[in-house]
């Protein structure tokens, strides 16, 4: 089984079934298997071959989409890079996954100009738009997507790949250092898909709105889950303007819908949601960073007839686990079980599995874990490790979990996010959650900060709601009154928004260098 399957099987069975909504276009499962047979066929005339890298940089898109089928077909393995990305960046990618082909738009002609002249890789590039916006005198081999998407006739070209070739290499956002490309096979892809369509039973009666960058995984995978099954994708840009989304999920009758904390947060913000009763939205899913408690309660008010998806993944393996929404109640704070057709478990600091209760590292067993880090044999090593069985590898996180008696996983922290104050381990997450059980508090991020007495100090950047007349002394007392003593912020600071990656992920690394910044006399984005 290849992911290309899932277009192609869907464009076999339901033809003429929307499989694609993008504003007021509509596009079938076979407009979409056509159009990107043509981009392979283009592909494979330029010089494409079996396992070369096609870098797509395009924002939420039919073109985006059409691209990266049409890269699979053609053998190729795709990299979708979130269009945002500065050159510098996209150049390291580019040469570091060396690129044969650039995928991207006639708006972003500067970036693929300095992409051109700095990748000798590249074989090709196809820019989508009017053709008037292409270089009369390309550094490289350059055609207009668009012309290729309008061409005639489906062009079908051979298969060339098998489940064990790569399918796509993703790089993750790097927080130090240079980003590293993690490399997913088809075999992997397609095992994560078909588990995950599996617990959420998905069928071709879906209709999906996704309003994350097809770049990070989980809104790419709401493309790929919804063609697996022959779903309607309803494709935006961004959550940018939330009222625009809410029409859109009432109107198309929308069905599912995958959201992240950031989402959340604006959704339960927005008190004229009260007055629907959103009776077609069967499931809410979450994955990225942990829903605080108190979003969850808020969710099941404000969608009672809709399931909530508790879910734990990193890009290493796409998903690890999900917690039935009729658990709910029981577990709040859990991510659930592993997936089906995976192993999860927590061992100590030896490689030894523990008991419930207490802290370890996760440990995630599967084919759909990675094949590794993209030319980083090193860093590889560290991540997939020896298994139980003679000749496995499985993918050591690098998250600190424990679970319950019943096996059901919880979430402590990031191995290096552990803050250590007045000897005491104290897990961030612990602390935002009660944050969160504040009524005006929006966001919150907790770090640990060096302290001469403490060890760490533990400070809590908190986002308030317009208009908010909360004060740090209120907070501090709430603190005390559901925290252990070691466990309440030294340090609250207000701040207007917190730093976040594309994703939606709050950077921590950035708030810790703001505050030695200020404290180091600095202006942000000053070195010393």
């Amino acid at each position: 089984m290849l992911v290309n399957f899932f277009l192609e099987d869907s464009a076999k069975k339901r033809p003429d079934k929307v499989a694609l909504v993008i504003k007021d276009d509509r596009y079938t499962y076979r407009d979409i298997d056509e159009m990107s047979d043509r981009v392979a066929a283009a592909l494979a005339s330029d010089g494409l071959v079996r396992g070369e890298r096609a870098v797509v940089l395009l924002e939420n898109s039919m073109e985006a989409v059409v691209s990266i089928f049409g890269v699979l077909k053609a053998g190729g393995v795709f990299l979708m890079v979130n269009p945002s990305t500065k050159e510098e960046k996209l150049a390291y990618i580019l040469n570091n996954c060396r690129a044969s082909a650039l995928i991207s738009s006639v708006q972003r002609i500067d970036s693929v100009r300095s992409a051109c002249a700095s990748t000798p890789s590249l074989k090709a590039v196809y820019l989508a738009g009017e053709k008037t916006g292409i270089p009369a005198a390309p550094l490289k081999r350059t055609a207009s997507l668009t012309e290729i998407l309008q061409g005639g006739g489906s062009n079908a070209i051979a298969r060339r790949s098998i489940d064990a070739d790569l399918a796509t290499v993703i790089y993750t956002s790097g927080s130090t250092g240079n980003p590293k490309g993690v490399m997913m096979t088809h075999l992997n892809m397609v095992t994560a898909a078909s588990s995950i369509t599996g617990y959420l039973e998905n069928t071709e009666d879906d209709i999906i709105l996704n309003t994350l960058p097809l770049s990070f995984d989980y809104g790419l995978y709401q493309v790929l889950m919804a063609f697996k099954t022959g779903a309607t994708v309803i494709l935006e840009k961004s959550f940018t303007y939330p009222y625009k989304i809410i029409n859109t999920l009432m109107e198309e009758r929308v069905t599912g819908f995958p959201i992240v904390p950031t989402i959340s947060a604006i959704l339960l913000q927005m008190d004229s949601l009260k007055n629907h009763r959103f009776e077609h939205l069967r499931y809410i899913t979450n994955t990225a960073d942990a829903l605080p408690l108190s979003h969850i309660h808020r969710l099941r008010k404000l969608f009672p007839m809709t399931r909530i998806y508790s879910m734990y993944g990193l890009t290493e393996c796409k998903r690890v686990s999900y917690l039935p929404p009729e658990e709910l109640d029981a577990r709040p704070a859990s991510v659930g079980k592993a997936i089906p057709n995976t192993e999860a478990y927590i061992v100590d600091e030896n490689g030894s599995r523990v008991g419930p209760g207490v802290i370890g590292e996760l440990v995630v067993r599967g084919s759909h874990v990675m094949r590794g880090y993209w030319e980083l044999p090193e860093e590889t090593a560290k991540k997939l490790r020896p298994g139980e069985t003679f000749g496995e590898t499985v993918l050591y996180t690098g998250d600190l979990f424990r679970t319950d008696p019943d096996g059901y996983l919880y979430f402590v922290a990031r191995r290096d996010n552990i803050i250590k104050s007045r000897g005491e381990k104290v897990s961030p997450k612990e602390v935002e959650n009660v944050l969160y059980e504040i009524d005006s508090v929006v966001e919150a991020a907790v770090i640990g900060e060096p302290d001469p007495i403490y060890g760490q100090s533990i400070k809590a950047f908190i986002v308030l709601k317009d208009g908010s007349a909360l004060t740090k002394t209120e907070i501090l007392a709430f603190c005390s009154r559901h925290l252990e003593d070691h466990m309440v912020p030294q340090k609250i600071e207000f701040v207007k928004e917190l730093p976040k990656t594309d994703t939606g992920k709050i950077k921590k690394t950035d708030l810790g260098l703001q505050a030695l910044g200020r404290g180091a006399g600095l202006k942000p984005g000053a070195a010393n």
